[in-house]
């Protein structure tokens, strides 16, 4: 049991991450099967995506945001943009649910897909310079609550969602069910609690959750299901929802 837990954090990790941890067989198999995994990422790569928080109080606040945005992706890589240029391209592209996923699976790279990643890229910038007029003990805990909150939103696709085609999507939505989300939500549920007694940490797990929910509604609608790609634009747009918002959050408290 342990050395499966082990197995399926070890393969959630290297799918969601640039960390080394290696790869052995049946770590993949591990991972799909367990939602459990996606919360356990968000806490490790978000505490190491913080880092650089940690010199909010002595360092220029663009520098900061410039550490936070380099740190989430050399943490967290740059293969999620993949999807969020896809669904920017399947956005904008004129036609039926058809049409729309044949842009999804189509290389060439359209205004639609330049635009969404540099909305995404520039927005988690902006997060990461509002993050920057925080005390590190809070930005951190808002920074850390996103990447749970964006991780627990994927682990509730896979629980929830439906697959529209063949691909990777369906590899989690088929090994999981509504009742494995209990132990995700279990796991991510601790990081509500990381700004205590403000509530801007729990915001910014909710609105984590809530920023997974628009490209998941999307894909329902107008393709049938989610996919890979769309697992990939949900973890970088609920990323930067859950980020403006904690941060939103505590201005207000």
């Amino acid at each position: 049991m342990i050395g499966g837990g082990i197995a399926a954090v070890r393969g959630a990790l290297g799918f969601l991450t640039r960390l080394p941890v290696g790869y052995r067989d049946g770590d993949w198999a591990a991972f799909r099967s367990s939602p459990a995994t996606f919360p356990v990422v968000g806490y490790i790569a978000g505490a190491l995506a913080a880092v650089p928080l940690l010199a909010t109080e002595t360092l220029p606040a663009p520098t900061i945001a410039l550490g936070y945005l380099l740190a989430v992706y050399a943490v967290l890589g740059i293969h999620h943009l993949d999807g969020v240029a896809d669904l920017g391209d399947a956005l904008v592209v004129h036609g039926d649910r058809e049409r729309r996923r044949e842009v999804l699976k189509d290389t060439t790279t359209g205004v639609g897909a330049l635009l969404a990643v540099a909305l995404v890229v520039a927005a988690l910038a902006m997060g990461g310079l509002a993050l920057a007029g925080l005390s590190p003990r809070r930005a951190i805990g808002v920074a850390v609550a996103a990447e749970v909150g964006t991780k627990l939103g994927m682990a509730a696709m896979a629980c929830f969602g439906t697959a529209s085609d063949e691909g990777m999507g369906r590899q989690f939505t088929t090994a999981s069910g509504p009742r494995s989300f209990v132990a995700p939500a279990l796991i991510a549920l601790p990081a509500a609690a990381l700004t205590w007694p403000y509530p801007a940490a729990a915001v910014a797990l909710g609105g984590a959750l809530a920023g997974i929910g628009l490209p998941w509604y999307w894909a329902t609608r107008h393709l049938g299901g989610i996919n890979g790609d769309i697992f990939g634009a949900a973890n970088e747009i609920g990323r930067v929802a859950g980020v403006h918002l904690g941060v939103i959050a505590w201005t207000l408290s």
